[in-house]
């Protein structure tokens, strides 16, 4: 089944929750619900991308804490934020910290629906850039410190016999180190590395 998206709905109040819950899983959305933000915190290094719909006053953990948190966090979930009546100052606030938009309670079901459709729009492209961000540093990370050498000597244009000699080590021995980090780093070509290294930051332009 394809849903047309993640939401994760954060809010105190049970009665709340449920009625989020049916609007957003009858339209279609996969929907997972949390009674406080810190619940949500716990739980976010495994959940997939997807628009947060957050309470903005909570006990414990607020939706202002909790923005400042996915901010240091870099999370690049789209954050919707739920105001209870005359509480606009705060989601002004709230804008500036990040969230994309604020909504007053009580709300048309139809406008928070269209908000998140947006939201998830918006936010989708830079997640998936990130995401592959985040994937080529693990590859970077898993090469050992001469793997490293070998691939900034590769990235710099050196051949196996320039980086053996400033490495004092053989060319073979440079042939398999190569083999690895070519490996490990998911290239087949030495252009594909060149560009993996510079997604990577390693190669400034």
């Amino acid at each position: 089944m394809t849903t047309k998206g993640m939401i994760y709905v954060i809010d105190d109040d049970e009665a709340m929750r449920d009625s989020l819950n049916f609007l957003l899983d009858s339209s279609g959305f996969g929907v997972t619900l949390f009674d406080d933000a810190q619940a949500f915190l716990d739980a976010l290094p495994g959940l997939a991308f997807g628009c947060v719909v957050s309470d903005v006053r909570m006990p414990g953990l607020d939706g202002m804490e909790l923005l400042k948190r996915m901010k240091t966090k870099n999370c690049p979930f789209p954050i919707v934020i739920m105001t209870g009546h005359g509480d606009v100052p705060l989601a002004v606030e709230a804008m500036k910290l990040g969230a994309i938009d604020f909504l007053e309670k009580p709300f048309e079901d139809d406008r928070l629906i269209t908000m998140i459709e947006s939201a998830i729009r918006q936010a989708e492209p830079a997640a998936r850039s990130e995401a592959v961000a985040q994937d080529i540093a693990a590859r970077v990370a898993s090469l050992s410190p001469r793997e490293r050498q070998v691939m900034e000597g590769l990235i710099a244009g050196l051949s196996n016999k320039l980086i053996a000699r400033e490495y004092d080590i053989s060319p073979r021995t440079i042939e398999v180190y190569r083999a690895n980090v070519m490996t490990k780093m998911q290239a087949n070509s030495l252009s594909e590395l060149v560009r993996l290294a510079m997604r990577a930051g390693l190669i400034k332009d």
